[in-house]
């Protein structure tokens, strides 16, 4: 099998797998209850709730002219896929629809929680195999595109939360919208962890007066390779070095303690790294 081919195999086997954790979610645990957590899917939800259309019916009536429109936008190869993705996930929407005669819980924040975790999962299994189902980042970017003075950003931030306040008015009870808006915060966090990983590192940046003894100590006791960069203090007009040493998040208590054992003095910033590719970490492979 060609490296070629067994990228396809991944690439449609994530689609498939994260448009079936959407699904899922989507109909099992926030269909029932209202819960429209932003997004396409969660904009079919609540005119699901006002028409008694299917949510997939939905999706396509609305994704499809979208994916015509924004053409030119994501260009013809991006709108295929997005398009395939867009069918796989009303197929298996429809297909999954008899879960949401299921009762999993009666407790709408734990049907909240549950459903942005399946449909945040899965998102993040199509995003990491570089897929995509349509949805109102494609809204957001022909917006964009119409009026480049509002950052993208803004703009899908405004879908999302006029969708989230409308799950509220579709079900005539505020808490829907509170409820959506949770839903919302997890699914985000979700489809970080699993496009950016959950094994998060720490990147220190170090001003020491002891270079030599801590560059050795790093590199002989952390086991870790690191960066010199020259640099100048800003009150002291001193010429400086920093060392630039990335290490995984287990070490940083290990790498702290060598610090303050050779240099209790030394200057410290500290930062969370979400993805760290090379020489000791994770290979780059896109």
């Amino acid at each position: 099998m060609t490296k070629k081919s067994r990228g396809i195999i991944i690439e449609a086997l994530g689609l498939i797998i994260g448009c079936l954790s959407m699904s899922i979610g989507l109909n099992m645990f926030l269909g029932p209850h209202t819960i429209a957590p932003g997004g396409l899917s969660g904009l079919s939800v609540v005119i699901s709730k006002l028409t008694g259309l299917s949510v997939s019916t939905i999706m396509l009536m609305m994704g499809i002219p979208l994916i015509i429109c924004s053409v030119k936008i994501l260009g013809k190869k991006d709108a295929a896929k997005t398009l395939i993705g867009m069918l796989t996930l009303s197929f298996l929407l429809e297909v999954t629809s008899p879960l949401a005669n299921i009762s999993a819980t009666q407790d709408t924040l734990l049907s909240a929680i549950s459903g942005a975790i399946l449909l945040g999962s899965g998102i993040g299994i199509v995003f990491s195999v570089d897929g995509s189902t349509g949805g109102t980042d494609l809204i957001a970017l022909m917006v964009n595109r119409v009026f480049p003075s509002i950052p993208l950003s803004k703009c899908l931030t405004f879908i999302d939360g006029m969708v989230v306040i409308s799950a509220g008015i579709a079900n005539g009870n505020l808490e829907t919208g509170l409820y959506s808006a949770i839903a919302l915060y997890i699914i985000v966090k979700m489809i970080d962890a699993i496009v950016s990983g959950f094994d998060y590192s720490k990147a220190f940046m170090i001003i020491t007066e002891e270079e030599e003894v801590l560059r050795d100590a790093i590199v002989n006791d952390v086991k870790r390779g690191l960066t010199i960069i020259d640099a100048k203090g800003g009150y002291t007009s001193q010429d400086k070095r920093i060392l630039l040493v990335v290490v995984r998040k287990k070490q940083e208590v290990h790498l702290k303690k060598l610090i303050k054992r050779v240099d209790p003095k030394a200057f410290i910033i500290v930062s969370d790294v979400h993805e760290v590719l090379g020489e000791g970490f994770t290979p780059i492979n896109v």
